[in-house]
């Protein structure tokens, strides 16, 4: 696994160009979706994921606000294809059947 340096200390881009944080397995985009989905500042990032620190985390939103654009296009590109999937697959019958006796 290649993975090709930044000009964002902490951030790498790997062998599919995706931005991930330097040491870790986690991806730039997971790191934003959880700041916008909970509103959390940085400080509540590094106490929600201890294993990061706040120099990676504030390099991780830099590089974010700097390609902005370029990362949000794939992030509804994840969900577009979340949504594919989820679409195809029908529930288990039980689900049907407890939703239809109004149980969930």
């Amino acid at each position: 696994m290649l993975n090709t340096e930044t000009k964002y200390e902490h951030i790498l881009l790997d062998e599919k160009n995706v931005p991930i944080i330097e040491g870790t397995r986690m991806k730039v985009i997971e790191l934003v979706l959880d700041s916008q989905a909970y509103g959390w500042s940085p400080e509540e990032l590094c106490f929600q994921h201890p294993h990061l620190t706040l120099g990676q985390i504030h390099s991780a939103l830099a590089y974010y606000w700097d390609h902005q654009e370029e990362l949000d296009k794939d992030i509804e590109n994840r969900l577009q294809r979340v949504d594919e999937l989820a679409s195809r697959n029908r529930p288990p019958k039980i689900v049907a059947r407890l939703r239809s006796e109004g149980l969930i």
